[in-house]
């Protein structure tokens, strides 16, 4: 039965989901670690539905300032997807690409931003890749957007887009660990509910 909101996601629609979450951030922890030089784990994800207002503060609370690279999907799946780059994890990928740090987000500039645009597009790029293999659907991305803003303005985007179909969103988290330090890795995916429902079919945990 095709569902009509994230919260009617069953118990084993919700398993396949954070299977999916599992391989898809290992690959993108796999991805990273190729494009820093350097070892990067995850540890095990957690993969939940969330209202939006729950995913905010999940990420870290409405005024926090958190870095977004912002990914629209199409294709057989359509959404959207977001890599939301606290500041510790800013610093890991910049020490490690143009060795220096940052204290705030004003610090950015153009190299840092494109370095920061290239981490999330990989990072969401291999996470939609092992998807798309996954369930054999093909979906394709458009080029990343970035901004720096406070958490709840930046995820006022899927909630205008897709607001109207869901409350909901799925929120893929864990910690990458680096040189025995761990920051946070934040994901959030947010396709449409037919796209939703398609997957789920590809996946044979849907009848219909």
């Amino acid at each position: 039965m095709a569902i009509k909101n994230y919260d009617e996601l069953s118990s084993l629609e919700l398993d396949t989901l954070r299977e999916i979450g599992s391989m898809g951030t290992g690959n993108a922890a796999t991805a990273l670690s190729q494009m820093l030089g350097r070892e990067v784990r995850i540890t095990l994800p957690e993969v939940r539905i969330m209202g939006y207002n729950e995913a905010i503060e999940w990420i870290g609370g409405p005024e926090e300032i958190t870095a977004g690279v912002l990914v629209k999907m199409g294709g057989q799946i359509n959404g959207i997807m977001l890599s939301c780059q606290q500041l510790d994890f800013v610093n890991m990928v910049l020490e490690s690409v143009l060795h220096q740090r940052i204290d705030d987000y004003g610090q950015l500039a153009d190299m840092e931003n494109s370095c920061l645009i290239e981490v999330g597009n990989i990072m969401i790029s291999t996470f939609i890749n092992a998807l798309s293999g996954l369930a054999g659907m093909d979906v394709t991305l458009t080029v990343p957007a970035f901004t720096v803003d406070m958490q709840g303005a930046i995820l006022a985007v899927p909630m205008a887009e897709y607001g109207g179909q869901s409350d909901y969103i799925m929120t893929i988290g864990g910690n990458f660990v680096f040189d025995n330090q761990e920051v946070p890795c934040r994901l959030l995916m947010s396709p449409d509910l037919r796209s939703l429902n398609a997957l789920l079919r590809k996946l044979g945990v849907s009848d219909e």
